[in-house]
């Protein structure tokens, strides 16, 4: 019951945040800060009046700064057979390529296209960092710290700064209506750093006593707060929802209503369906150790087998690349997009060879935003192709504009 109370509190804070009630500072905190404030309700509501007569599971804790099982720090990892080292290889590399997937995907997610990101990623050099933290922890016996999902995109989302938009199109049923936008993101060292300091905070005596307080189901209830709010953004379930639309309604900026065959995206749900199903399978078995090996059979999938029914631009609005290409540039782009982008090339030069002085004209523009983006400026294309500065990147340019400008300037020299 309590689970469910923390579900239902912490989900109509989210409502609330995204809705026209109170005012914009109001509904900014309810969203920022009230699912922490559910968590601190909820566990002192179970310390009040009948409540106290009932059992309920709280937080088990050990002494400070002191293991849960009573061993020392250090691991006697000489005194391990040699037999024991060959029997744990395959769980290591099991254990390598889950934590290659989920570390990985948790920092596109973070730095997904939403957020208008301006500094390169890291993901070498993450990945060189997570060998050093999976080593240091397990010869320390300690869980392997690795990339959330949730909680790291979460954590970029609330770095966000938006601004307020009005349509101003004079064709448009929705002029003067107010939207948000993200203007930029808040990318910074100093929240990562810390919360691994809170959480080694939270190892003290003091605060070891106020979790201790905290009854297993309004952890639980935190934990379907953020499902909740991944599957409400989760790319199966909104494939799902937009089948079961009203085609009448469905707004014709809808990217998936570009899609010809709408066979094609019930044949790319069910397959998403059945990876989702097999991965939850094994994981309810003896065998759950393994279901990175179903997760890793998924990639030749997608890349060999999808591409011989499905047509190139179907894959690329149902399977599109989650980050922008100026995360993707940092590790060779992103699959298949170069196909997707020199069509998409092509489609331009075919659309400006009307006249040579417009063709002339977007040269001008690609060249214009090539050099402002080298300037660490950012530039967003209008309808009309023109340019105009903006103070984010909204739009980090792809390989192939890049490539595009280069041979430009070479041409104009």
């Amino acid at each position: 019951m309590v689970a469910l109370l923390v579900l239902i509190v912490g989900y109509l804070c989210g409502i609330i945040g995204n809705s026209n009630l109170f005012q914009r500072y109001v509904r900014k905190f309810i969203e920022d800060y009230g699912t922490p404030l559910t968590v601190v309700f909820f566990t002192g509501f179970v310390h009040f009046g009948h409540m106290r007569d009932v059992t309920v599971e709280k937080l088990p804790i050990s002494k400070a700064f002191f293991p849960t099982q009573d061993r020392g720090w250090f691991i006697h990892f000489w005194d391990i057979s040699v037999g024991d080292v060959f029997l744990a290889i395959p769980f290591a590399l099991l254990l390598t390529i889950l934590f290659y997937f989920d570390h990985n995907v948790s920092s596109l997610i973070a730095q997904g296209s939403e957020f208008p990101l301006r500094k390169p990623p890291g993901f070498h050099w993450d990945i060189f960092l997570l060998g050093l933290t999976t080593g240091v922890a397990g010869l320390l016996g300690i869980p392997f710290p690795n990339g959330l999902i949730p909680q790291a995109p979460f954590h970029t989302n609330s770095l966000c700064v938006t601004r307020q938009v009005t349509d101003e199109d004079e064709s448009s049923a929705a002029k003067g209506h107010v939207t948000r936008v993200v203007d930029h993101v808040v990318e910074q060292r100093a929240s990562n750093l810390a919360q691994g300091l809170l959480t080694l905070g939270t190892m003290t005596g003091p605060l070891l006593v106020v979790l201790h307080l905290v009854p297993q189901g309004v952890l639980a209830g935190l934990f379907f707060i953020m499902g909740t709010q991944a599957l409400q953004g989760n790319g199966i379930t909104r494939k799902m929802l937009f089948l079961a639309k009203d085609r009448s309604l469905i707004p014709g900026a809808e990217p998936l209503s570009r899609i010809e065959r709408k066979s094609a995206i019930y044949v790319f749900v069910a397959l998403e369906l059945i990876g989702f199903g097999a991965t939850f399978a094994i994981t309810q078995t003896i065998a759950a150790i393994g279901f990175p090996i179903i997760i890793l059979l998924l990639i030749p999938v997608r890349s060999f087998l999808l591409p011989k029914w499905f047509k190139p631009e179907e894959l690329s609005l149902l399977d599109a690349p989650t980050a922008s290409p100026f995360v993707y540039e940092s590790v060779g782009g992103a699959y298949g997009a170069d196909e997707s982008e020199e069509g998409e090339l092509e489609r331009r030069r075919s659309a400006t060879s009307t006249g040579d002085e417009e063709g002339r004209e977007v040269d001008k523009d690609v060249m214009g935003r090539d050099e402002a983006l080298e300037r660490g400026e950012s530039y967003e294309m209008t309808d009309q192709g023109q340019t105009k500065s903006e103070s984010h990147s909204s739009l980090q340019r792809p390989d192939f504009m890049r490539r595009r400008s280069r041979s430009n300037r070479r041409a104009v020299s």
